[in-house]
């Protein structure tokens, strides 16, 4: 059976499975290389972090492909060209503890003003004076999925109020149609939404406008979901602050105004890029092809709405 994988420590964790699995022809595929042989002969895909180029073009070459399993909580560049006989999971919970650790350290770093700091220090000037703090705030979290989930957890101590919102509405979450009457009384908005139709710039400037004055921003989804001149606009007439992983393109040019924005703190993209999701993408991965191998119940399948 034939598989590619996104890395060598993912094809290493296949290297020795259960007796009585048949044998897999495993290579590693990272997008940066030609494809390591025949498109039409893979059955399992495990695709790198970073689309690999012509994903459309490659999934419609994949004739004998049953399991396309991503790296990622995201399968937006996907989910519109699985072949009809594959079945497409995505990697639900492995992110979760580095993208919620992310978040809370972005909220304290903005609220505590640590980049301010930092820069004071590389000047060696002492500038004392007070800060925001997280105790005693409102957090919503837009997107209470498994990593809102693992957010909430993290969050416990800091004497929070916590706010939540799915899509639908549930016991003790809210709908995301309640929105507008939950952003004005929020302090902190974090995002962990997926990059799908429905959430393409969600975050625009009636969003912006109603959140209360002096609050934070802080995107760990996607950099489509905010509208990056509305969110600029309120940047730099200082009512609001932002925290961003994810930008509206990536990289993000050096001659792009988010850069020099003030009230901005930004990351490249690597609230999930820790050895724990490592670790936990290729337990992942081990399990899903043994349970494809063996004919049981896959994990994370995805099906519609995700």
């Amino acid at each position: 059976m034939k598989i590619w994988v996104a890395s060598q420590d993912i094809a290493d964790a296949l290297t020795e499975l259960p007796e009585g699995l048949p044998a897999l022809d495993c290579a590693v595929y990272d997008g940066r290389t030609p494809p390591p042989g025949p498109p039409e002969e893979v059955e399992i895909w495990v695709p790198p972090l970073v689309p690999v180029p012509d994903i459309p073009g490659l999934l419609g070459r994949m004739t004998s492909l049953r399991l396309l399993q991503t790296v990622t909580a995201g399968v937006e560049p996907y989910l519109p060209h699985v072949p009809p006989k594959a079945v497409l999971c995505n990697a639900r919970g492995v992110h979760d503890a580095g993208t919620a650790e992310w978040a809370v350290g972005a909220m304290i770093a903005m609220l505590r003003e640590f980049p301010g700091f930092a820069a004071a220090q590389a000047r060696r000037e002492w500038t004392y004076h007070h800060t925001g703090v997280l105790a005693d705030s409102t957090v919503l979290i837009v997107g209470y999925g498994s990593i809102g989930e693992a957010l909430e957890r993290r969050l416990a101590g800091f004497e929070v109020d916590i706010v939540r919102v799915a899509r639908t509405a549930r016991d003790n979450v809210h709908g995301q149609d309640e929105l507008p009457a939950l952003l004005p009384a929020a302090d902190v908005v974090v995002l962990l939404v997926p990059a799908t139709t429905g959430t393409a710039g969600l975050v625009d400037a009636e969003f912006l406008a109603r959140m209360k004055d002096g609050a934070l921003l802080v995107n760990a989804a996607r950099g489509s979901v905010v509208d990056a001149g509305a969110l600029l606009a309120e940047l730099r007439a200082g009512r609001l602050r932002a925290a961003l992983d994810v930008t509206p393109v990536e990289p993000l040019p050096s001659d792009h105004p988010l850069w020099t924005a003030p009230g901005v703190f930004i990351t490249p993209h690597i609230a999930g890029s820790t050895p724990a999701s490592v670790r936990r993408t290729r337990r992942l991965v081990r399990e899903q092809v043994i349970r494809h191998l063996t004919g049981r119940p896959l994990d994370n399948m995805i099906t519609g709405h995700y």
